[in-house]
């Protein structure tokens, strides 16, 4: 049984720094994609990042520049350093896998059949 374990929200003031981590049990971590999204009050969840099994990542527009994702397969955990952070970036965030090492889905657009945790609450004041 897959289960996401996300830890490190908080609330923290315009231009300072969060480290979300995420731990991953059930799965064979290093051979799976890991991402990061989040959901605002009242508005879609939405992609922030991603971090391929290789090493190789991807971020949304938004976040590119402020936030890191890494990875350490020995520990099964996948890491969000969040810095520079705005008011915007209030979101429940959640961590996610794909449901298997050979899904073809666009991960970044879930279709229902990621693996989530239950999320960390990140609050950014002005």
């Amino acid at each position: 049984q897959v289960q996401l374990v996300e830890s490190g929200g908080g609330s923290v003031q315009a231009g300072g720094s969060l480290r979300l981590s995420c731990v991953a049990t059930g799965l064979t971590f290093s051979s799976y994609r890991m991402g990061w999204f989040r959901q605002a009050p009242g508005k879609e969840r939405e992609f922030v990042a991603a971090i391929r099994s290789g090493g190789s990542t991807y971020y949304v527009d938004s976040v590119k520049g402020r936030f890191t994702i890494s990875r350490d397969n020995a520990k099964n955990t996948v890491y969000l350093q969040m810095n520079s952070l705005k008011p915007e970036d209030t979101a429940v965030y959640y961590c996610a896998a794909p449901p298997s090492t050979s899904y073809s889905g666009t991960f970044s657009r879930p279709d229902g059949l990621h693996y989530w945790g239950k999320g960390t609450l990140v609050t950014v004041s002005s």
